[in-house]
């Protein structure tokens, strides 16, 4: 089946009892046993969920997998897949990564002996570089948060292999969408659900998807023992959400173009990030490893006055952190997204006090255009 239809009916059938077309939400802790160890497959809700299982089963579809884990939250996802590691044991980091994720590596992790060394993952020759006997993991974001810069999949994934490690990447930004990673032979998908998975901005959680069963495996331990789990109503929300993922991303996509084409033609807009720009140094690689550019752009305007200015005149674009929404929002990530990144190291990346991002969302476009120009202006 195709993707447009996987999204709406993979991992779904109507509820044997009642025939009902949409999946139930299984709100219960707990649930009967026959007898003493005989169940109907199911003892507790941390352990197993229908409504859960169903959404792990569709995303895992969607991106080509055998399995889903879903997680309370992006981060969790990520937490759990560090403790399939020890301590002492190292990962290759994109370093343009989301501010969040950075704070988790550096802090949290850090301190159960957990060690990460971020470079640019555009760069072959530095991932392997940065390889060493400890590392496990290669982690990566594709295109990053917020300077969306491209990973060659392909070859990031054939590194891991010759070095026997995993390689991930997370897909938030593209959505299955416009870009499934198992199919360059990446070997683990992370998604923050939050995003364009759940689309509709009312939910929190993640998702990591595999094609190993070993790996699941492991997977399944920590996510049950552990515990961060989504509750039944997440994850409905975000199977809901799913059904109409691949009509979102296609508006998504057609208005971040146009948009991107306006801003990069602004005298008052210095550089604009979207791959799915001409001039933007990874075009050709954007166009052969994904099937569309998406709806995140940023751009730089003249210093954080410009920024603080740019965002009070906007009318339509509501100032919050977040992406993936059907409503269009506009981030400053050096003091939101990306805080926790040190002064010194963001503005190496390119995360200067006058850059901005935009989730364009799929209100009319014209409409977006009009806001944003008006906004310029106040600069």
């Amino acid at each position: 089946m195709k993707l447009a239809t996987r999204a709406v009916h993979a991992g779904q059938h109507p509820e044997p009892v009642t025939g009902a077309i949409m999946t139930p939400i299984f709100q219960t802790a707990t649930f009967a046993q026959d007898a003493i160890a005989q169940h109907k497959g199911y003892e507790y809700a941390r352990t197993q969920n229908p409504t859960r299982e169903i959404l792990e089963a569709n995303l895992a579809s969607l991106e080509g997998g055998a399995h889903g884990h879903a997680f309370a939250s992006g981060l969790a996802a990520v937490t759990g897949l560090a403790m399939l590691m020890e301590a002492g044991d190292h990962l290759v980091c994109t370093s343009n990564l989301y501010g969040g994720t950075y704070r988790l590596l550096t802090t949290i992790l850090a301190g159960f002996g957990l060690r990460a060394t971020f470079v640019d993952t555009s760069d072959l020759g530095a991932v392997e570089e940065a390889i060493e006997g400890r590392t496990r993991l290669v982690f990566v974001e594709s295109p990053t948060n917020p300077i969306l810069t491209l990973t060659d999949l392909g070859a990031i994934a054939g590194l891991a292999k010759e070095h026997g490690i995993w390689s991930c990447v997370d897909n938030t930004f593209m959505s299955p969408i416009f870009q499934r990673p198992l199919e360059h032979g990446i070997d683990i998908v992370l998604h923050s659900t939050t995003k364009y998975l759940n689309g509709h901005s009312d939910v929190v959680g993640g998702v990591i998807i595999t094609d190993d069963d070993s790996l699941s495996e492991r997977l399944a331990h920590v996510q049950n023992t552990a515990g961060a789990v989504p509750s039944p109503f997440d994850s409905w929300l975000v199977l809901r959400g799913v059904k109409t993922l691949h009509l979102r991303m296609q508006a998504h996509d057609s208005h971040g173009r146009r948009i991107a084409e306006f801003l990069d033609a602004d005298s008052r807009v210095g550089r604009v990030y979207y791959p799915g720009l001409v001039d933007h140094p990874q075009h050709r690689l954007a166009e052969e490893q994904m099937d569309g550019f998406g709806g995140m752009i940023s751009f730089a305007l003249d210093g954080f006055d410009a920024a603080e200015r740019f965002v009070a005149a906007l009318r339509v674009f509501t100032l919050a952190e977040s992406l993936g929404g059907v409503e269009s929002l506009v981030c400053h990530p050096g003091a939101m997204t990306h805080a926790s990144v040190p002064e010194e190291e963001r503005i190496a990346l390119g995360i200067v006090p006058g850059l901005i991002r935009l989730s364009v969302g799929i209100e009319d476009v014209e409409d977006l255009i009009e806001d944003l120009d008006k906004a310029l202006s106040a600069t």
